[in-house]
């Protein structure tokens, strides 16, 4: 069986899914399933292309045991709506530039993180690049709450 892929999108792939990739990939190792899940990030912007993770959002995930070094930062390439299985966007925006353009059959691919973690108070993950450290940490917390809902949905119906 193909391994199901993983893309966790926001807008410049630095802050929210640098965070989500590693939160999420921790979860899947910590389960024994990195073969059967792989998991990868990008920004629907080109503008850090390359760059290493906010150094606030790698301070913050460092505190809670993830390492963000791995990570950099890259734009959504169209080949990614045809290799990945879930491409989450972080939030509303995102989540229309994802859509803007595909196929109803790629579409279907396109989540509302969040959503998975029956949050429906608050469906998008805020930007914390404006914000305080405090602010990231709120950030992990709504991510290590979507990681965990978004691991059972594919546990249950995918593997």
């Amino acid at each position: 069986m193909a391994p199901i892929r993983v893309l966790f999108v926001c807008m410049g792939n630095i802050c929210r899914s640098p965070m989500a990739e590693r939160v999420f990939a921790t979860m899947v190792e910590r389960a024994g399933l990195s073969e059967s899940i792989l998991v990868d990030s990008a920004g629907t912007s080109g503008w850090h292309e390359d760059a290493p993770a906010d150094e606030r959002a790698v301070t913050a995930a460092a505190m809670r045991g993830y390492d963000l070094s791995p990570c950099r930062s890259r734009p959504v390439d169209w080949r990614d709506y045809g290799q990945f299985d879930y491409i989450m966007a972080m939030d509303e925006v995102n989540l229309q530039t994802l859509k803007q353009g595909t196929s109803e059959e790629r579409g279907e691919k396109i989540h509302l993180f969040m959503t998975f973690a029956c949050e429906e108070n608050t469906p998008s993950v805020p930007d914390p690049f404006d914000g305080d450290e405090e602010k990231f940490h709120k950030v992990l917390d709504m991510i290590e709450a979507g990681s965990a809902a978004l691991l059972d949905h594919i546990q249950y119906y995918d593997l």
